[in-house]
Parts: structure tokens; C-alpha cells; sequence
């Protein structure tokens, strides 16, 4: 089986975005472009609607065996460039909570997932073999990273790699930013993969967006829940929003929570404490 080389595309290749259409609101008149052949980058304030038509993908067979080997490659050797010294290991979700993400994923058949962090790609890559193995052609993967200009585009290549460009969306900004715009466009997600950033208030202004874009009984998955901040952002919407703790059978770091269906809000008077001392174990 050939090994398929992660990273090894010039740092001056701009990051594909397909499925995207562009527009500068209250600044000129909007600019939509379904990307099959786009390869500009998406620039803070210039990401509008998120089109309905897909790039070209694969064969699925192909796919997912191509989509496996850039992940076994990624984790075994690494990616072709790295910030710093052990960085990779540092900050990538580790292959085995990969496989865990992609097994949620797969069960509850999420088709259309926001992810929030991409860095050397490993979580998206699981993200990316959970929608193929479902059918790549009707899914669509929103990744929301305003830093990859930071690891030289190696998660974008490694997403590339894999050809898993055809399904995926790069939004190069903040995910406060970004999330609020998707909402108030009406986009609908089965699933969320959060690892961003960990300051408290911008995790629960995540948390707080993803509960109005994940559909009711979607899912919405945690990295570092040992981190008090993710924890505690967590646990307001566990009490105050019934969101279900997931637990996999396989020890993790992540955590996992299902949005109620009906989806529920507390009353205007309502509110239950929260904190990190009662937030559950990681």
C-alpha cells in the first residue's frame, strides 16, 4: 500500500474553501461563489452563506482507504512541519480519541458537522472518515480556524491529502465571529467538534451558539473536558439547558452531550448555579 505524504504541499498554497458563498455585509453588495473550482482563502467578515452544492469528491471506496492512510500516516509519522518541538503531540487530539470522535459521529449519522480548531488536522480527519463512511456525497464539514496561516495551511494539506477537500469548508476566523453569522443564516448541523480556544467566556460563547446550530438530539463533542473552563462552560447548559452527558464506552478526554429533542430553554426567571466543583469527572 502506498503511504500517503501529509503536509508536503508549499506553505504558499493558499487553503482551498469550497461550498462557500462570499460577502461583505453593509459594505457592498454580496458576492456568492460556490467554490467547486474556488481557491481563495476566507478572510474575517468575508464569509457570507454557505452554498448548497458540494465540491467533487471520489469514489467512496477510494475515499475512505485514502482518508485511512493519511490518518495512520499523521499519527505514525507526524505532519511535515510543526510550530515547535512536540508541539504536535502537545495540542492534536490523540488517534485513539480520534477513533472515538469518529465512532460518536457515526452513531448518531451526523452528515453535517462544525468543527471548531483545525491545527494539524487530526480530529478533522476523523471527523472527515465518519462522513464518508455515511456517504460523502451529500455531507458537508465546517471547520473554523482563524489560525492556519500560524502551522503553514498543514492541517489544510493533510485535509487535502485526504480528499476531503471536495466536502470541506475553511471560515479563517474566530468562531465567536463566525458562529453567530451561520446561525442568523439558518444552518443547520447533526453534530459539533469543539477544541478552541479554552478561555472561559469563549468557550460558553461557542457552547451557547452551537446550542441554536445543532439540531435537536445532535450532538455536540468536547476536547480537554479536564480543563475547568470547558467543564464549567459545560455545565451551565447540562443544568440549564438539559443538554445529556454521551459517555462512550472507551476511556477518553473527550466529552460528549446531546442537544434535548425538543430542544428546551429555561424560563426568563429560571437560572441554576453552576460550577466547577459540581461539573462531572472528566
Amino acid at each position: 500500500m502506498a503511504v500517503v505524504a501529509v503536509g508536503m504541499r508549499p506553505s504558499s498554497v493558499v487553503p482551498r474553501t469550497c461550498c462557500l458563498g462570499v460577502s461583505r455585509v453593509s459594505r457592498r453588495a454580496p458576492l456568492v461563489a460556490c467554490c467547486r473550482q474556488s481557491r481563495s482563502s476566507v478572510s474575517p467578515g468575508d464569509a457570507g452563506p454557505l452554498c448548497e452544492t458540494l465540491g467533487v469528491v471520489p469514489a467512496q471506496p477510494a475515499l475512505l482507504s485514502t482518508v485511512r492512510a493519511v490518518r495512520r500516516t499523521l499519527a505514525e509519522v507526524g505532519p511535515a512541519f510543526t510550530r515547535s518541538e512536540g508541539d504536535f503531540a502537545r495540542i492534536s487530539l490523540p488517534d485513539q480519541d480520534c477513533d472515538v470522535l469518529r465512532d460518536l459521529l457515526v452513531g448518531v449519522h451526523a452528515r453535517v458537522v462544525v468543527e471548531i480548531g483545525l491545527a494539524y488536522a487530526s480530529s478533522a480527519l476523523a471527523i472527515g472518515e465518519a462522513l464518508v463512511q455515511q456517504g460523502a456525497e451529500r455531507s458537508k464539514h465546517v471547520v473554523i480556524d482563524p489560525h492556519q496561516d500560524l502551522f503553514r495551511n498543514t492541517g489544510w494539506d493533510a485535509i487535502t491529502a485526504a480528499g476531503l477537500d471536495g466536502l470541506c469548508t475553511l471560515l479563517a476566523e474566530r468562531s465567536q465571529l463566525a458562529l453567530p453569522r451561520l446561525v442568523a443564516e439558518g444552518f443547520v448541523a447533526d453534530a459539533a467538534f469543539v477544541d478552541g480556544s479554552h478561555i472561559f467566556h469563549r468557550v460558553f460563547a461557542d457552547l451557547a451558539y452551537l446550542h441554536e446550530l445543532v439540531r435537536p438530539g445532535g450532538l455536540i463533542v468536547l476536547d480537554d473536558y479536564r480543563w475547568p473552563s470547558v467543564a464549567t462552560a459545560a455545565r451551565y447548559f447540562e443544568l440549564n439547558t438539559g443538554w445529556q452527558p454521551v459517555l462512550p464506552h472507551t476511556p477518553t478526554r473527550l466529552r460528549a452531550f446531546r442537544v434535548p429533542d425538543p430542544r428546551t430553554e429555561p424560563a426568563f426567571e429560571d437560572f441554576t448555579p453552576f460550577s466547577m466543583e459540581d461539573a462531572p469527572p472528566s
